[in-house]
């Protein structure tokens, strides 16, 4: 999956979920350091919080002791939703992460319009368009998770663009603005932009950039977004490299290394990238070949597709490459940041690089060479793939590290909420093809547990100083059936809602979806999506709790703790809190980092899809997050930047209404209150009217 099926199958699972509620009416032991004491004002300079994509911040100004009185500060809107089209609004995604730039809070909208508002009040500063053409269907949406920014050192501090925004946009541009004004640098390429060569495509959505770019010294550095499974030569995946004064290309990388005889393209990169500014290394996950469930035109391991590569910034040559797949044909590619952190390991720093994947595997490799720093093996896979396809017989996997999900699901595990329903999904699992991980796809169907969209996606992890890992997952499964290239027609006019897509050039086509039950229930017992914190020295998971509630898609607003799919990422902060919204319900929640209790939660006007992030501005700590919904997962949508802060003295508190009608099943409570109250109130009036009838008599 290259950024679009995650949701996709998160979307029948939020289908799924209202209709079966029918039928229910009711620390490390050798620390590297101690947190650092926050400085008077603590930034957010890169997406991830710093170059290495940590999510980890040493602002402590909100603790487990107060952050249970956390308030909207400010709500700033877009403006997409009361501009744009409803069915227009139904394509976007609204993943933005903001960075804080000088004295700026900088973010982009769906639409890649580049938005600076005041970091203590959330008033726009400027604004600039780049009025992205919105009559095309982008692969993966309308949707940028952000921006980068980047310093002239040749340029006086005051000089037009000497402090500078980065942006690249869903249709292929990569544009450079004044941080002070908004307005583009006209030194660079033409009048402040350039357009990235994508090649021949079939159709203008096919490419596209959904991540921030990156900055390594002068180097700004793009990934890209290609449509999945439409047909074998792909375009290239290849990663660009720009001047970042003029414009002018500096170098490119392809991922996929030369093999005669080979039909693939893809491997992009989709997910955010991380730098490494003292060696001068950039890191990239790279996603799969395509097209992603068949692999018989691609023979071998198809270097360096499903890895995490580290290339030179300077000229983009490769330091060291490591692959987590080997010929991959499950869309098991690489969707997470790869984090850069230090560990204290026998006693001695040593620098790393921490990869979470789908699988629900946590790698981590030496910063220099790429070797593991923990154990890895290579085991035995599940072999029979489809005629002429040539998998590798074994996969590598962490050899102590504890997986985060399940990987299996067999019929005995089957869920539902009554006998029926159970039984259903218990003959379906026996009648798909399911050995476990990496069970080759089949025209039999077979059972992708977890799903293509994780275990873990593009929200990534945070990671502490002590070395513990904090990370949301998703606990789902798909199922992959194989279509012979003659029924591909007939299966597709069959199927009009599902997704079926052409692999065009290979024998088979595909179709992929959301294992569930007859009345709509995932078919593998819950949760369905959680949050967990995991020591790497101990290779131990600390804890691991339910991420998000049914409130938001059950009738009356009845919420039940089964955790739902969620992909943004959480943020760690020196006090010992862990902030994270999830994907089906309206909050953002604060976790105690050391036990997983769940301390504070803010209701938001949709819900958070996209990682929060935190600052302290003049002595006061906000808690940042987009709160857009999410088109393509069916949730409502919407153009929300919201801002939670401490009280000052003047300022409101939380209210008894913030305290219990706006939290987890608050509403259900109340309506149902409101129900009985009616009801009641009905049948008083149907005893005093039959009273009075009686009298009549």
């Amino acid at each position: 999956m290259k950024d679009r099926h995650a949701a996709a199958a998160t979307k029948a699972v939020r289908r799924a979920l209202a209709p079966f509620t029918l039928g229910v009416t009711a620390a490390l032991s050798c620390p590297v350091a101690a947190p650092a004491a926050p400085s008077a004002d603590s930034g957010w300079p890169e997406y991830g919080g710093d170059a290495g994509g940590r999510r980890y911040s040493d602002a402590a100004l909100i603790t487990p002791a107060n952050v249970d009185g956390l308030r909207q500060q400010w709500l700033y809107r877009t403006g997409d939703a009361s501009s744009r089209a409803a069915a227009l609004m139904r394509r976007v995604k609204f993943e933005t992460t903001p960075i804080l730039v000088a004295d700026k809070l900088v973010l982009c909208s769906s639409f890649n319009e580049v938005i600076a508002l005041d970091p203590a009040t959330g008033v726009e500063a400027w604004r600039y368009d780049p009025k992205v053409a919105t009559d095309r269907r982008p692969a993966n949406r309308y949707n940028c998770r952000g921006v980068a920014q980047w310093r002239d050192p040749a340029a006086p501090a005051d000089a037009p663009c000497a402090l500078r925004v980065l942006s690249a946009t869903t249709d292929a541009r990569l544009i450079a603005l004044d941080a002070r004004t908004g307005l583009a640098c006209a030194g660079f390429g033409k009048a402040g932009q350039i357009e990235i060569d994508t090649g021949e495509l079939l159709r203008p959505g096919e490419f596209q950039v959904s991540s921030a770019p990156v900055v390594a010294g002068d180097v700004v550095i793009v990934g890209s977004s290609i449509d999945d499974n439409a047909r074998v030569s792909a375009p290239s995946g290849r990663v660009r490299a720009f001047d970042a004064r003029s414009g002018a290309p500096r170098w490119s990388w392809e991922p996929l290394v030369p093999q005669a005889g080979t039909k693939t393209g893809a491997a992009n990169v989709w997910a955010p990238m991380s730098v490494d500014a003292q060696r001068g290394l950039v890191f990239l996950p790279t996603s799969s070949p395509s097209p992603d469930f068949y692999g018989g035109l691609r023979p071998g391991a198809n270097e360096h597709a499903d890895s995490v590569v580290a290339l030179h910034a300077s000229d983009g040559s490769l330091a060291w490459a490591f692959q987590i797949v080997k010929h991959d044909v499950w869309d098991y590619d690489v969707p997470a940041q790869p984090t850069l952190a230090t560990l204290a390991i026998a006693g001695r720093p040593r620098d790393v690089v921490i990869q979470a994947t789908k699988q629900g595997f946590v790698f981590v490799l030496d910063r220099d060479t790429g070797a593991p720093v923990f154990p890895v093996e290579e085991r035995a896979v599940p072999q029979g793939g489809a005629p002429r396809e040539m998998l590798s017989p074994t996969q590598t996997f962490p050899s102590d590290m504890p997986a985060l999900v399940p990987s299996t699901l067999r019929a005995d595990d089957a869920y539902g909420y009554t006998w029926w329903d159970r039984g259903a999904c218990r003959d379906r699992i026996a009648a798909l093809r399911g050995e476990g991980l990496y069970t080759p796809p089949s025209v039999q169907g077979t059972i992708l547990f977890p799903m293509t969209g994780g275990g873990v996606n593009w929200g990534g992890v945070a990671v502490d100083p002590r070395g513990v890992v904090f990370v949301n997952t998703t606990r789902a499964a798909h199922v992959v059936r194989l279509i012979p290239r003659a029924d591909f027609a007939a299966t597709k006019a069959a199927n009009p809602r599902k997704e079926v897509s052409p692999q065009s050039g290979a024998p088979f086509a595909m179709i992929r979806e959301t294992l569930l039950s007859p009345i709509g229930a995932p078919c593998n017992p819950p949760p369905w999506g959680t949050i967990a914190a995991l020591d790497l020295n101990q290779r131990k998971i600390l804890w691991e709790v339910p991420l998000g509630t049914t409130e938001d898609i059950f009738p009356l607003g009845i919420a039940q703790a089964t955790g739902t799919p969620n992909f943004g990422g959480p943020v760690a902060t020196a006090s010992g809190l862990v902030f994270i919204g999830a994907t089906m319900d309206r909050y953002l929640r604060a976790f105690d980092s050391a036990n997983g209790a769940e301390l504070w939660r803010g209701r938001l006007p949709a819900s958070a899809m996209a990682t929060p992030m935190t600052y302290v501005w003049h002595g006061r700590q906000y808690v940042v997050v987009a709160a857009g919904g999410h088109g393509e997962v069916g949730t409502e949508t919407s153009d929300a930047v919201v801002a939670f802060a401490l009280p000052v003295p003047g300022e409101s508190t939380r209210t008894v209404w913030d305290r219990t009608i706006d939290q987890p099943g608050g509403r259900a409570a109340l309506r149902i209150g409101a129900i009985a109250l009616g009801v009641v109130a009905l049948v008083a009036l149907l005893r005093r009217w039959r009273r009075r009838r009686r009298r009549r008599a």
